[in-house]
């Protein structure tokens, strides 16, 4: 088990609350605002930390870069994949990796 399934494992004992606190200290680090791709309807929509809340709702549709792979919170976690804000989650791309076998660069 790698260090983000160990985080999915402590993250699912923890109570709505807990999650929250741990997405909020995160969004403190995260690096999505100076990533190529981060727009301005991004930032007014305060969308941050995609790699744990998923790709971006109305904002970014477009890949211009990705500054993923040297953000705090993927080393700290141990993420394997990145842009997040336009390809989903960690534990979705996981997700579809495992089912469908496909590598996205």
């Amino acid at each position: 088990m790698d260090a983000f399934e160990d985080l999915m494992k402590k993250m699912k004992g923890m109570t709505a609350d807990q999650q929250a606190q741990w997405i909020a200290e995160n969004k403190k680090v995260c690096i999505c605002p100076t990533c190529p791709t981060h727009n301005s309807c991004a930032k007014k929509n305060e969308e941050l930390l995609f790699c744990a809340t998923g790709k971006s709702f109305m904002c970014i549709s477009a890949e211009k870069g990705c500054m993923c792979p040297t953000c705090p919170v993927t080393k700290a976690i141990g993420l394997k994949y990145k842009s997040f804000c336009t390809r989903g989650a960690e534990k979705a791309q996981r997700y579809e990796h495992t089912i469908w076998g496909s590598k996205i660069p």
